[in-house]
């Protein structure tokens, strides 16, 4: 991601905060079933559960990123490896988009945790964005360095 203070501060601060949205999601998920499940019709339940799995992948997709920029950070791989396809956020089909269906009929607690969850992701998603432009420009930089030099 960046070397500077602040970036190393920005990025703990995102991964802290994503963390704090995956207990969050844990609990209600653990909860649901006592709490949602017999309040919800068949149509709303088959909606939550779709979008509680939205919610999951997610998450799984922030933090398995978050979780490489912390490798980078803390010099257990390279920048070079952090910024190759399978290390690149996924899941964008699901996870940058809403459910087909509104979210207002959704209990309270999983709407806000979609919408947490959303805009989390579509910041990770700018950061991703961000890496890899930056990866790319240094590659870039590179080449440009070895075709001058013949």
């Amino acid at each position: 991601m960046g070397e500077t203070e602040s970036s190393v501060t920005f990025f703990d601060k995102t991964f802290e905060e994503a963390f704090a949205l995956l207990v969050d999601a844990r609990n209600y998920l653990a909860e649901r079933e006592q709490t949602d499940a017999g309040r919800l019709g068949p149509g709303l339940q088959l909606a939550a559960s779709c979008e509680c799995m939205r919610l999951t992948a997610r998450l799984t997709q922030m933090m398995a990123w978050l979780l490489v920029q912390k490798a980078v950070h803390d010099g257990e791989i390279g920048e070079a490896e952090a910024a190759r396809t399978e290390h690149r956020l996924g899941g964008h089909a699901i996870c940058a988009t809403r459910g087909a269906w509104g979210q207002s009929q959704l209990p309270p607690r999983l709407q806000r945790l979609l919408d947490r969850s959303h805009g989390l992701y579509t910041r990770v998603a700018r950061l991703d964005e961000m890496v890899a432009l930056r990866h790319a420009r240094r590659d870039r930089g590179g080449a440009d360095r070895r075709d001058g030099a013949d």
